[in-house]
């Protein structure tokens, strides 16, 4: 069935806008053209972020099955129950956040400000859990939904970043459209496009969508999940469940699912040099800041890419810059 066939409820304001990042380019050189999407400026919905435009495919079903609650997880800093928590207020539901200690990081408000912050001044019940990081399905939230059921609400679950989520690859399958409409009115194609992944079903929804299209390019994910095997073999399910939803005619190549590891260190959430570095450079050559957990991970990781000519002279490289800045408000240790 076609993407346009599923139902959809607008969240954003439209396209998300790219734009070039012309002194990143001149400062690593290469003969590369550095360009970024950014997720955190579409929509008005608490600083907006990638799980917005995966909520839009998900919002039609909460409102079908008569839901009160929407029940998710994420960790203390997650982005995607921020988003959950802001979907929840503007549809008049409540949301119920279970969030996990996934990272094991010293500064002692980290539970306290960014995302987690955000999400109680949203009206979110936010329970905190000690269990560590993980991206499957988790107990503490299956139990989260069972006790909204027993005191008579009706919950809707979203696992992890809507990746688990049966429609929740089909946010960024459009998005891989939107970037082909933008390149028509930009008169550019995007040869490479690099992006963080984690859970999966941001990076799977591109490669599913890209898949569809006539020229072919290389969708880069960057690892920041530091357990590889698990990341890669969930990004690879999730695009071939979402390559058949939109009826793509012919089955995913191996070589079109990449996840780069080298950059998200020996745990997940904790910055190390090079995340610190790429957010420093970032922000001083563009004015343009990323989070230590996501983006500062896979910037680093393109950083590498061109400088070491994996991505070679003539190549023009979007980067999808998927939001999440309110929890570096969380790790200012880092920067001291």
């Amino acid at each position: 069935m076609p993407l346009t066939d599923f139902d959809r409820y607008p969240l954003t304001f439209g396209p998300s806008p790219v734009h070039p990042l012309d002194r990143l380019t001149a400062h690593l050189g290469g003969g590369v053209r550095i360009w970024a999407k950014r997720e955190d400026c579409k929509s008005g919905l608490a600083f907006g972020g990638n799980k917005t435009r995966k909520l839009e495919y998900i919002v039609p079903d909460v409102l079908a099955k008569g839901a009160d609650t929407l029940v998710s997880i994420g960790g203390y800093q997650s982005n995607h129950t921020r988003q959950v928590a802001a979907v929840a207020a503007k549809l008049g539901l409540k949301a119920v956040l279970v969030q996990e200690k996934w990272v094991d990081w010293p500064d002692s408000v980290n539970d306290k400000v960014g995302n987690i912050l955000l999400s109680r001044i949203m009206g979110a019940e936010v329970r905190l859990d000690p269990a560590g990081f993980d991206i499957g399905i988790r107990s503490s939230w299956e139990k989260a939904i069972r006790e909204v059921e027993a005191a008579g609400g009706k919950p809707y679950p979203i696992p992890a970043g809507a990746s688990e989520h049966p429609l929740g690859g089909l946010g960024f399958a459009n998005w891989a459209y939107e970037v082909e409409r933008q390149e028509a009115e930009l008169g550019v194609f995007f040869d490479t496009i690099v992006v963080c992944t984690v859970t999966g079903s941001t990076h799977a929804g591109m490669i599913a969508g890209f898949a569809g299209q006539d020229r072919p390019r290389r969708v880069i994910g960057i690892d920041a999940s530091a357990t590889l095997d698990k990341t890669r073999d969930q990004v690879a399910r999730i695009a071939r469940h979402t390559a058949d939803l939109i009826g793509l005619d012919r089955d995913l190549r191996d070589d079109e699912i990449v996840v780069l590891e080298g950059w998200a260190g020996d745990l997940y959430g904790i910055p190390v040099a090079s995340t610190v570095g790429a957010i420093r450079l970032l922000g001083e050559l563009e004015g343009v800041i990323i989070d230590p957990v996501y983006e500062g991970k896979s910037m680093a990781g393109l950083i590498d890419l061109v400088c070491d000519g994996t991505i070679p002279a003539g190549s023009n490289v979007l980067y999808a810059h998927l939001g999440g800045q309110p929890a570096v408000n969380a790790y200012s240790g880092a920067f001291g």
